[in-house]
């Protein structure tokens, strides 16, 4: 694994064994309440939800970590590890803060969400993980329900509207869908926006600096020629 998504992976299993332990307190107070957030003005809440799991299930952290390590791996080694760990969080909580400004609208739905939805896990962040991975290897499969292989672009779409659709529908449970929405849109705008200048001049530096390397120890590229113009 690379660093980042190793500290990603660490952190989040040291808070779940902590969770299993203290379940309640642990998910009342770093878990994602829009009503703490703005009324007892716990502003960590935002970021530190990331970091907590259903303590009743473990296919719950188990299938968000896996998602960072397949997604996340491939990203880091491309942007370096300071802009990955940047785009994570930047997902993430901006997830988190699309969740808080549906649940202050003057809806029902969003009264009922503000009142009593607590949001844990690492999924908004994991959906913005997809959606870059999506948009930078298009065309890369995966498996759809582990059975279906689809390009990562169609694979992104599905899922997009398959969380949509739940949180339209009455019993789709609309919290964790808006965040899994939320982690697209923001990832998506991210690097359609300013990230995309910022990760691309990232990509082409270590590109550059691979490259200086390669002519230092005299590394010639591989290649489909012929065997006599490789070097091993």
């Amino acid at each position: 694994m690379t660093p980042a998504v190793r500290a990603i992976v660490f952190a989040n299993a040291g808070v779940f064994l902590v969770t299993l332990l203290v379940p309640a307190t642990i998910v009342n107070l770093f878990g994602l309440s829009p009503r703490a957030v703005v009324e007892d003005l716990r502003i960590w809440q935002p970021v530190t939800y990331l970091f907590v799991h259903s303590p009743q299930s473990s296919m719950h952290i188990l299938f968000n970590m896996l998602a960072v390590w397949m997604f996340g791996v491939d990203l880091e080694r491309r942007w370096g590890t300071t802009a990955f760990t940047k785009f994570y969080f930047v997902t993430g909580v901006g997830a988190a803060l699309s969740m808080l400004a549906i649940s202050l609208l003057p809806f029902d739905t969003a009264r009922e969400m503000y009142a009593h939805s607590v949001t844990i896990g690492a999924s908004g962040a994991v959906y913005g993980l997809l959606m870059a991975w999506a948009m930078l290897f298009p065309h890369r499969q995966i498996l759809f329900m582990f059975i279906f292989p689809l390009p990562a672009r169609v694979f992104v779409l599905i899922i997009g509207a398959i969380a949509m659709f739940s949180a339209l529908s009455a019993g789709g449970g609309p919290v964790a869908n808006l965040a899994h929405l939320g982690g697209l849109l923001i990832g998506w705008i991210y690097l359609k926006g300013p990230g995309d200048m910022h990760l691309a001049l990232k990509y082409r530096l270590s590109r550059w600096r691979m490259d200086r390397l390669r002519r230092k120890f005299d590394v010639h590229k591989g290649g489909r020629g012929g065997w006599d113009d490789r070097v091993h």
